[in-house]
């Protein structure tokens, strides 16, 4: 079988296995850099493709999962819908304990819990929002 039809196939079953993984953004990389193997596959010895491989990888893992990385954080200002409250700041309305209570966050109220068990927190006190669980937030002094 020809060195090109290997690497091929090898680029190929990287690819579907990115697919089957995703969020880690591993083997797309990787996937992505057996193309230079197969291209010089043609000219050089198999000692020196799979040296073009281990740079080709190197290269494209310090190169392209900074850059993925960097798009799985969203920025704070960019959230949207419950996400956008998280670490919000909430001022209380009722009483806020394990059991329950009110908040207003931004203009609007809210069922509350307090975010740790044993907290009770007193109307008038302002409070971050750690979390949001269906539509009940919950929060933290």
């Amino acid at each position: 079988m020809p060195a090109w039809v290997i690497w091929a196939i090898l680029a190929v079953l990287l690819a579907l296995g990115e697919l089957a993984t995703p969020g880690l953004f591993f083997l797309g990389p990787v996937a992505l850099a057996t193309l230079p193997a197969l291209f010089v596959s043609f000219f050089v010895p198999a000692w020196a493709q799979v040296l073009v491989f281990i740079a080709s990888t190197v290269a494209a893992l310090a190169i392209l999962r900074p850059i993925a990385r960097s798009h799985l954080q969203m920025p704070a200002l960019m959230r949207t819908g419950t996400a956008a409250l998280i670490g919000a700041r909430a001022t209380v309305l009722e009483r806020v304990d394990a059991d329950g209570g009110r908040v207003r966050i931004g203009g609007e109220e809210w069922s509350a819990r307090a975010y740790m068990n044993d907290q009770v927190l007193e109307p008038g006190t302002r409070v971050e929002v750690a979390q949001i669980e269906g539509a009940t937030a919950l929060v933290y002094e």
